[in-house]
C-alpha cells in the first residue's frame, strides 16, 4: 500500500489547511505568493466544503475547487483532498432529521455548527458516498493531487433511534445471543435482564447510574461504527486512486475512539495537536502525543493540525510566545513526523474560529506569526533530506488501551480523582523528565522488543494481555506497574481476588485486602517518599522484597512498592519527583540509559535516526554537553563537546 513516503519524496510536508472559499479569488493569487515564500509544499483543501460542492441535493459545484487545484498544481504545491463530510449542509438536516445526532437526552444536536451527522444514519451515509465518489473520480487524475484526508476529527456520538437499531445489531454480532448479552453485562443487577433485542437501546439518560458494560460497549459501538463510516470513504478513493495514500487525521488521545484499530486502516496516521503555550508542562503532552502518534504509525506519521498561535476554545487563549511555534514543530519532527501542517493557513475573518490563529494571522505578510513560518518553513526544506523516513524504536514501552479506559471510566468508580489520562501522563512525564525516550504499545502486542515495560494503569485486561505481560517477564523483560491494574476482564467483570490471580502472583501479592482511595489533595507517607491519589491494602507473600512502605495511617507497614524478580508493583502514585526516580532506576538496572546525560532541566534530547535533537524548552539560554563532534544542520557551524542554544532553541546534530 502508499504510504507517507511516496508524498514526502525525500522532503518534509509543511504547509496546513486552506480555505479559499472563504476569500474573493483576488485573494487566492496573494495566498499563492505567500505559501511559496514560507516554503509551503502541501495544502489541505475542502475539509468543510460540502455545501460549497453540493449546494443542493444531487447538484455538484466542482468549478472553484478546479480553479484552486489549478492554481496548487502550477505553483508546484501538493494537494491532499479532503471529504467533506464531517459537516453536511444545512438542506440534509432539513430534509432528513434522521441525519442528525441525538445525545443521550433525547436532545437533537442541530446544524449550525460542525459534525452534525449520526454516524449510524443510512441516508447519511449515502450521501457521504455520493460525494466522496463523485470527488474521487472527478479529481482522481489531477496532478495537484498527492493524498486523501476522510472527514475530520471523528468525534461524534449518536444515541438515536437508528444508532439503537445498529447497536442491537452490533451487539448481536458481538454475543450471538441474548443469554451471552446478559452475562457480560452483569444483567441480575437491578432487575436488568433482557428478554428480547427490542428491549435493548444506546444507553440513554437514565434516573441512577448506567450499566457500565453497556457503557463500555456502547463506546466499542461508537469507535466502530466512525470507523465504518471512515473505511466506506475510504474504498471509495482507494478504488480510484490505489496509488495515493489515505489518512483521518485523530484527536490526541480522544475517548471515543480506539487509535489502535483505527491506525491498522490507515495508510499514514496523523494527528491534531494543540499543547496549550501556558502550560509548563505543555512540551511533555506534546511529547506523549506524539510518541503515541509514531507509535500507532509504527514509523513516521503527520502533524495534520496545530496552531501558529492562539486557539479560540480555551477559557483564555493565549498566543504562542515567539518561538516556542519554531520550537513545538520541530520537536514533532524530532519525533518522527514527516509532515508539519497547521489549522490554518489564512485566519478567518468570519465564522466560529475568526480568533483561531492561522500561518497568516490578521495582521498579515509582516505580522510576527507568518513571519515566524516563513522562517521554520526554510528550516525544514534545509533538514528534510537528512530527516524524512528516519525512525528510531525505543527500549521502553508504556502500555495503553482504550478498552481499559473505557472499562474505568465509569459512574461507579471508586475514585473520580483518579482519571486515567492524567495517571497516563504522570508516567509519561517521569520518563520524559528523565530523558528517557519511550514508546507506546498496546499490552497484547508483541513486547520482546522492549527492555522495560510500564503500566501506568490498565485497570481491565483479556486473557491475551495477561498472558502477554507474563511471557514478556519470563523472557527476561523489566515490567513496573501501577495500581489498580488487572482488576476486571473484558467485560468489566471484577477478577477473584480483586486482581487478577495471576499478576498477583507475578507481583508477589498473596491477598488484596481494600482499596483505599485517597480524597483531592492528600497524601500518604511511604518509605522515602510520598503517594497521592490512591492506595491499596495489600500483603506480600514471602518471596516478594517490599521495596517500600506506607507510614502512619490505616495502612502503616504495610507494602506501598512490591519487588519481586524483574516485577514491581506502585500501591500509590508517587509525587514526581520519586516517580521519576523509581523510573530511572527501573531503567538502568533494564540496561536502558537516558539519550544524554546531565541535562539541565527543560532540555530535551531526542535520536532519530542518526539525528541527534536538542530542544530547550526553557526561556533563558542553555549550555549542553555533547559527546563527540556534530554538525548542526539548521545553522551548519560544527558542534564539539558544548552546544549552546538560547531561549526555546534547538539543534540537530548530525555525526
Amino acid at each position: 500500500m502508499p504510504g507517507l513516503g511516496d508524498v514526502t519524496r525525500g522532503r518534509l510536508l509543511f504547509g496546513g489547511d486552506y480555505n479559499p472559499e472563504q476569500w474573493p479569488e483576488e485573494t487566492w493569487h496573494e495566498d499563492v505568493r505567500l505559501m511559496k515564500d514560507a516554503g509551503v509544499n502541501s495544502v489541505t483543501l475542502g475539509v468543510f466544503s460540502w455545501a460549497k460542492l453540493e449546494p443542493r441535493p444531487g447538484e455538484r459545484d466542482f468549478g472553484w475547487l478546479d480553479r484552486v487545484m489549478d492554481l496548487m498544481h502550477e505553483a508546484g504545491i501538493g494537494v491532499v483532498l479532503a471529504t467533506p463530510t464531517a459537516s453536511p449542509p444545512p438542506w440534509m438536516g432539513h430534509l432528513h432529521p434522521d441525519t442528525l445526532p441525538v445525545d443521550q437526552d433525547g436532545r437533537t444536536e442541530w446544524w449550525g455548527g460542525r459534525q452534525h451527522f449520526s454516524h449510524s444514519s443510512a441516508v447519511y451515509r449515502r450521501y457521504a458516498a455520493a460525494i466522496t465518489e463523485d470527488l474521487a473520480a472527478h479529481y482522481g487524475g489531477h496532478p495537484a493531487l498527492t493524498m486523501w484526508h476522510i472527514n475530520n476529527e471523528y468525534c461524534t456520538f449518536d444515541w438515536s433511534d437508528e444508532a439503537a437499531a445498529r447497536f442491537r445489531l452490533w451487539l448481536q454480532r458481538r454475543y450471538g445471543t441474548l443469554g451471552a448479552l446478559n452475562s457480560a453485562w452483569g444483567t441480575a443487577f437491578w432487575s436488568q435482564g433482557y428478554g428480547d433485542w427490542a428491549e435493548v437501546h444506546t444507553p440513554r439518560h437514565a434516573h441512577y447510574m448506567k450499566n457500565p458494560t453497556q457503557m463500555l460497549d456502547f463506546r466499542r459501538f461508537t469507535s466502530d461504527m466512525l470507523l465504518e463510516c471512515y473505511l466506506a470513504e475510504r474504498d471509495i478513493v482507494r478504488r480510484h486512486t490505489p496509488h495515493l495514500p489515505v489518512t483521518t487525521n485523530f484527536m490526541p488521545l480522544w475517548v471515543g475512539q480506539d487509535a489502535w484499530r483505527w491506525a491498522e486502516e490507515e495508510d499514514v496516521v496523523s494527528v491534531d495537536l494543540y499543547p496549550d503555550p501556558r502550560d509548563p508542562m505543555g512540551a511533555q503532552h506534546a511529547a506523549l502525543l506524539q510518541d503515541m502518534t509514531r507509535s500507532q504509525a509504527r514509523g513516521p506519521w503527520m502533524l495534520m493540525e496545530q496552531a501558529a498561535g492562539p486557539v479560540n476554545w480555551r477559557g483564555v487563549n493565549h498566543p504562542k510566545p515567539a518561538g516556542l511555534n519554531r520550537l513545538w514543530s520541530l520537536q514533532s519532527v524530532a519525533r518522527g513526523a514527516d509532515a508539519i501542517c497547521y489549522f490554518q493557513w489564512r485566519q478567518s475573518r468570519q465564522g466560529a474560529e475568526k480568533f483561531h490563529s492561522g500561518m497568516v494571522s490578521h495582521a498579515g505578510e509582516r505580522g510576527r506569526t507568518y513571519q515566524e513560518v516563513k522562517r521554520l518553513g526554510a528550516e525544514l526544506g534545509r533538514i528534510g533530506g537528512e530527516v524524512v523516513g528516519g525512525h528510531t524504536s525505543h527500549d521502553i514501552a508504556v502500555l495503553h488501551d482504550w478498552h481499559s479506559w473505557w472499562a474505568g471510566d465509569h459512574e461507579g468508580r471508586l475514585s473520580g480523582e483518579v482519571d486515567y489520562p492524567q495517571v497516563l501522563t504522570a508516567w509519561h512525564r517521569a520518563l520524559w523528565e528523565a530523558h528517557l525516550a519511550t514508546d507506546f504499545a498496546h499490552p497484547e502486542h508483541d513486547l520482546s522488543g522492549y527492555r522495560l515495560v510500564v503500566v501506568p494503569q490498565l485497570y481491565a485486561l483479556t486473557d491475551a494481555a495477561i498472558e502477554n505481560l507474563l511471557s514478556y517477564v519470563r523472557r527476561g523483560g523489566t515490567l513496573v506497574s501501577g495500581f489498580l491494574t488487572g482488576v476486571a476482564d473484558q467485560d468489566d467483570r471484577i477478577r477473584p481476588g480483586g486482581m487478577d490471580v495471576r499478576l498477583r502472583e507475578l507481583f508477589g501479592i498473596r491477598t488484596l485486602h481494600e482499596w483505599w482511595p485517597l480524597d483531592a489533595g492528600e497524601t500518604v507517607e511511604c518509605d522515602g517518599f510520598r503517594g497521592t491519589l490512591w492506595s491499596e491494602e495489600i500483603e506480600a507473600d514471602e518471596e516478594t522484597l517490599v521495596a517500600a512502605a506506607f507510614k502512619g495511617g490505616e495502612l502503616d507497614g504495610l507494602p506501598a512498592v512490591l519487588r519481586k524478580g524483574r516485577a514491581r508493583y506502585l500501591a500509590t502514585l508517587p509525587e514526581p519527583d520519586h516517580l521519576r526516580a523509581m523510573l530511572a532506576e527501573c531503567a538502568a538496572e533494564a540496561g536502558v540509559r537516558p539519550v544524554l546525560e546531565g541535562l539541565p532541566a527543560g532540555v530535551e534530547a531526542v535520536r532519530r535516526g542518526e539525528l541527534l535533537f536538542v530542544l530547550n524548552h526553557v526561556r533563558e539560554s542553555v549550555t549542553v554537553r555533547v559527546p563527540g563532534a556534530f554538525r548542526d544542520l539548521l545553522t551548519g557551524m560544527n558542534v564539539t563537546d558544548d552546544l549552546t542554544l538560547g531561549r526555546y532553541g534547538v539543534a540537530v546534530l548530525k555525526p
